[in-house]
This record gives C-alpha cells, sequence and structure tokens, in this order.
C-alpha cells in the first residue's frame, strides 16, 4: 500500500491512460491506487505487480490467464510512467514477467493486443522476443473512436505440456 502516492504520480496521466483499456481510469486517483494494490496484493498468485525504480513504484505489469482450451495461454500487459519511456525499463520487466509465467506457471503462450499507433509498447514487446501474428481492424473503441490493435506473441519453447 506503500506504493499509492507513486502510482498516481505516474499514472495520472492522459498520455499513459490513452493507451490503456477503460479499466485503467483517467484521471487516476488514489483510491484507484489503493483499490488496484488491495487486489494485487491479497490474490494467492499475484499477476499484477509494480514496476518499481529507485524503491518508487512507476508502473505496473501482469497477466489474465486463459480459460478452458486457452488455459496455457495468457494476455499480458504493462504501463510505465511517461517520465520512464525509452529507457528499457518496459523491457526488462517484460522479459522478466514472461520468463517466471513460462517457467514457474508453465504457460505455453503469452499474447499482448497494444494499440497500432503505439509504437513505444510494439518496440517493447518486439526486444523482448514477441512476434507480431495479426492486425486487428477497429477491434477497438478508445475515447470514442474505433482503433486498430496489432496481435503479438510469443510460445514457450520450453513448455512441459500437460500435467497428467
Amino acid at each position: 500500500m506503500d506504493d499509492a502516492d507513486s502510482l498516481v504520480q505516474q499514472a495520472n496521466n492522459i498520455n499513459v491512460a490513452r493507451q490503456l483499456r477503460d479499466r485503467f481510469p483517467h484521471p487516476y486517483t488514489r483510491a484507484n491506487a489503493s483499490a488496484f494494490l488491495k487486489a494485487a496484493t491479497s490474490a494467492p498468485e499475484p499477476s499484477n505487480l509494480a514496476i518499481e525504480v529507485d524503491g518508487q513504484a512507476i508502473g505496473a505489469i501482469g497477466y489474465v490467464p486463459g480459460l478452458d482450451v486457452e488455459r496455457y495461454s495468457a494476455e499480458i500487459g504493462y504501463w510505465l510512467g511517461e517520465s520512464y519511456w525509452g529507457r528499457g525499463i518496459g523491457t526488462e520487466a517484460l522479459v522478466l514477467v514472461t520468463a517466471h509465467v513460462f517457467d514457474a506457471l508453465n504457460m505455453l503462450r503469452l499474447f499482448a493486443l497494444p494499440f497500432a499507433d503505439n509504437a513505444g509498447s510494439i518496440r517493447v514487446l518486439e526486444k523482448a522476443g514477441y512476434v507480431r501474428e495479426a492486425i486487428l481492424r477497429s477491434s477497438s473503441v478508445k475515447y470514442g473512436q474505433p482503433r486498430n490493435q496489432l496481435l503479438y506473441a510469443r510460445v514457450n519453447d520450453a513448455w512441459r505440456g500437460v500435467s497428467p
């Protein structure tokens, strides 16, 4: 819960919010940060993690496992405060969390759906070894405007198969 103030400082930025799903609010308040942190810290297997620099939360990264036949696949997403863009921090976080999810949770595939005009996020994904699989034309609406998304994925070459 000590990260709430730094999360608000980084997250309450329209340039961050415009590249994320609508469930990421703008303006981003201390109540939003507290609710996020409470949910993130109460999960038995945390799937949302703070990205920290010098002891300050400057963003977050998380994954949502699929269900049924997609149970070995998960969507991954992340954000950073604008003042930390372009420093390799997002790439490092994505590489580390990808390795954890593949190794510890035996996920077969991770995928992300960045907006097609989000060059920074696309760079992060590509540097972390994710491959573009598709363009999803007018697949989303953000702030009333249709937007294209790209489908990026990384497959776990060391997948251990289905447990008996």
